[in-house]
């Protein structure tokens, strides 16, 4: 039997070049979220099935969930998102936790999902929260921190922040709509799947679930109408928030990025009151990046405390898709800058020296496994994408010399062993690499 070469469906291959993209982007998303003194933490791959079916969502538990059961007969999950463990690891130590907290993670995440652009069966993501402090302060530092990572990587000006408020949804739903709470939770659903499903579908679920013509009429008067008008017309709690979330976003520079818009949904059960996507403007792209909200009852799950928080997901998929739309992504170097040839393995001593000396300056140096002449080894240097290589010649040795080539001008010299890290310093320095 011939085994595939292909990765499992909705998974991907890491290759050398696909492990430096990813983890560029995650250093310079965690010295964003570290310059906001939030901390990084972990938590297990696998936890208890109940840990998502009490809170995360249908949809994910009946149809995306990774699950199985151990040999203790303990039904365990893959875990599809990290919300539920941050809330568990939380509630385990509550009392010993300096408020608020500001947490991110880096979690490895499973859903099985129709594979397609931006979202497959596996990602990774960045996880960012704050449990405790004054909610609006939080939801805008939270916005504000989503939106920087953005700036950081140059793309500011190809984004906008949509923002709605689940408190003032339940207020349409129960008060305006006279509809029942279980029966919203099922419309919110509907809402945020309708760009999914379309609108046949759409129109089809809100029936189902019961809603007459004129409730569907009103909820589309809602949906058209601007947050100004809104606010008029339906004064609520969740009303107050965003009115308060907006002036503080303002103060924080970003209140130009933000679009009020409330169509924005977030498909968890266990989201209260803000919920926000990031969108990519461009038409080549146009889609939601990645999202969060506010949670109010999760850590409650785990017992009598109450700590409300809020977070957002930024998975690794959609980000990459967003640099390369928009050119962001660099040019990145080559995994050796200095190629130490070995043309007899009588001088693997004196090469291993010289490696080592310039590893130890803080460059990165390759030495080949093989020992060949100085026309096989160069092609080997070329190939791996050195800057330099180092050749042993026996009269240049016999007097304390090495043969340095620059590979990237074709170009070579005589340096005196003592030297050789200096002069590789100078040079770098010259082209600015």
């Amino acid at each position: 039997m011939t085994l595939s070469m292909q990765p499992y469906k909705g998974t991907r291959d890491f290759f050398p070049h696909d492990m430096a993209i990813q983890k560029w982007m995650f250093n310079r998303m965690r010295a964003v979220v570290e310059g906001y003194a939030y901390q990084e933490y972990d938590g297990p791959m696998l936890e208890p099935f109940e840990l998502y079916a009490a809170k995360t969502g249908e949809e994910i538990v009946n149809q995306q969930l990774y699950w199985l059961m151990d040999r203790g007969e303990r039904k365990m999950a893959i875990r599809p998102e990290m919300t539920p463990t941050l809330a568990r690891m939380v509630a385990s130590k509550s009392h010993e936790l300096p408020r608020p907290i500001r947490w991110y993670s880096f979690p490895n995440l499973w859903r099985y999902e129709r594979p397609q652009r931006g979202r497959l069966r596996e990602h990774w993501q960045l996880n960012v929260d704050v449990l405790g402090g004054d909610a609006l302060l939080a939801d805008a530092e939270v916005l504000t921190l989503a939106f920087d990572i953005i700036k950081g990587f140059g793309g500011e000006s190809h984004v906008s922040i949509r923002v709605n408020n689940r408190r003032m949804m339940d207020h349409l739903i129960t008060a305006t709509l006279g509809l029942t709470a279980e029966v919203g939770l099922k419309v919110t659903k509907a809402i945020d799947a309708r760009a999914k499903i379309g609108e046949e579908a759409y129109a089809k679920w809100l029936s189902d679930l019961g809603l007459n013509a004129e409730q569907r009429s009103r909820l589309e008067d809602f949906f058209k109408a601007s947050f100004e008008e809104t606010a008029r017309a339906m004064p609520c709690q969740g009303v107050e928030e965003l009115q308060s979330l907006f002036a503080f976003l303002k103060e924080s520079g970003v209140g130009e990025q933000v679009v009020f818009d409330p169509t924005i949904m977030r498909g968890l059960d266990y989201y209260t009151g803000t919920v926000f996507e990031m969108y990519d403007n461009s038409p080549d792209n146009r889609r939601a990046m990645f999202g969060g909200g506010r949670y109010d009852n999760l850590v409650g799950l785990f017992g009598n405390q109450k700590l409300s928080g809020v977070g957002f997901g930024m998975g690794d998929v959609s980000m990459r898709n967003f640099l390369e739309t928009h050119k962001l992504l660099p040019e990145f170097p080559p995994a050796a800058e200095i190629f130490v040839s070995l043309p007899k393995v009588e001088f693997r001593g004196q090469a291993e020296a010289v490696a080592r000396e310039l590893r130890g300056l803080g460059f990165r140096v390759m030495t080949p496994l093989t020992a060949e002449g100085f026309g096989v080894q160069l092609k080997q240097a070329v190939r791996h994408g050195s800057r330099f290589a180092i050749l042993f010649g026996e009269t240049e040795l016999a007097q304390g010399n090495l043969i340095l080539k620059d590979l990237a001008k074709n170009e070579q010299s005589i340096v005196s062993i003592g030297d050789i890290g200096k002069e590789i310093g100078v040079r770098l320095k010259g082209s600015g690499t």
